[in-house]
């Protein structure tokens, strides 16, 4: 009885021998990590659309919340910093095709070039969110929360946005952080505000042209406004001072959106990081020859790869947070 062998039929079940699809073994490698990491995206994206579904009338508006530009205070430039960051992200990966596509020729210079053109675009894009971070973490105007968690800003008749600090009372009290650093060892709570609740309250009462903004979206997908009247009934109703956002409260609407920012763009951030550090190593054995050696910029090609994920990924990042 004859014996059927698998070794003649072993290189034709990929096609490439050796090297399956015709992928070397570090490139299919970096294919599988995308993949799942892909994946992962996809749940933590999911996840922030299942959120903003279930609260979609309290949800905040990306309009109103990114529209700060580096040197411009007080200017309103909705969305114009973040497509300026999402433009200086798309150049790098063009930057990084040309990178790979000159390693295909040998180029050794302009390979070095083009890939330091891709770790300054990565740099940009890391300072550029930086600034974000700080600029959602700190605030501009500040807001009131209430004791059902609902967050109250302040607006002219204009409905143009009101600072706290503007209209806030001077009421001479004394008031003790809850914390350890005071001697408070027992009892934990928030970092003490800038204004109490009653400074605000009775600060509102003191300026008859300023309104009340809910975090409620009306038909017009506009935040709803409330007349002078509901708004001093709806301001009796204060409990936190906010300023800025962070993983329990949050001046722009409703906490998740702060947890999901911070948690997605920093994952994606780091993700940014990383492919950076990557570039480096990557630019500095360009400079020493290491791949003109081997007859092979792969390393290039496969650092390439990972950098128009990250690139991709943040099409999907922004689209979700600041364009639907």
């Amino acid at each position: 009885m004859a014996t059927v062998t698998s070794t003649a039929t072993a290189g034709k079940t990929w096609g490439g021998g050796n090297e399956p699809f015709g992928a070397s073994y570090g490139k299919l490698m970096m294919w599988f990590f995308i993949m799942s990491d892909a994946l992962t995206f996809s749940g933590f994206l999911a996840a922030y659309g299942f959120s903003r579904f279930k609260f979609i009338s309290t949800w905040p508006i990306a309009d109103q919340v990114f529209n700060h530009f580096p040197f411009l205070h007080g200017v309103d430039a909705p969305m114009y910093y973040v497509a300026f960051m999402t433009f200086i992200l798309i150049f790098s990966s063009v930057t990084m095709v040309l990178a790979v596509d000159a390693g295909h020729q040998l180029k050794k210079t302009k390979v070095a070039v083009y890939m330091l053109l891709t770790i300054v675009g990565g740099g940009i894009f890391l300072g550029s969110q930086a600034w974000e971070w700080t600029k959602f973490i700190q605030g501009e105007y500040g807001a009131v929360e209430t004791k059902g968690g609902s967050i109250l800003q302040f607006v002219n008749a204009e409905g143009e946005r009101v600072a706290i600090d503007d209209i806030a009372a001077y009421i001479p009290t004394q008031r003790v952080n809850n914390t350890r650093s005071e001697g408070i060892w027992f009892q934990e709570s928030d970092k003490m505000s800038e204004f109490s609740v009653e400074e605000i309250v009775e600060g509102f009462k003191a300026h008859p042209d300023v309104l009340i903004k809910t975090e409620t979206i009306d038909g017009n997908k506009e935040k709803v406004i409330l007349s002078r009247e509901a708004s001093l009934k709806r301001i009796t109703d204060a409990a936190y001072v906010i300023k800025g956002a962070n993983l329990v409260r949050n001046e722009y609407g409703h906490k998740l959106f702060a947890d999901f920012f911070f948690f997605i763009t920093g994952f994606h951030g780091f993700h940014v990081f990383s492919g950076v550090v990557i570039n480096v190593i990557i630019f500095l054995n360009v400079l020493l020859g290491t791949y003109e050696k081997r007859r092979s910029y792969e390393m290039v090609e496969k650092v390439g790869l990972y950098w128009h994920f990250v690139d991709l990924v943040w099409v999907f990042v922004f689209t979700f947070f600041y364009l639907v």
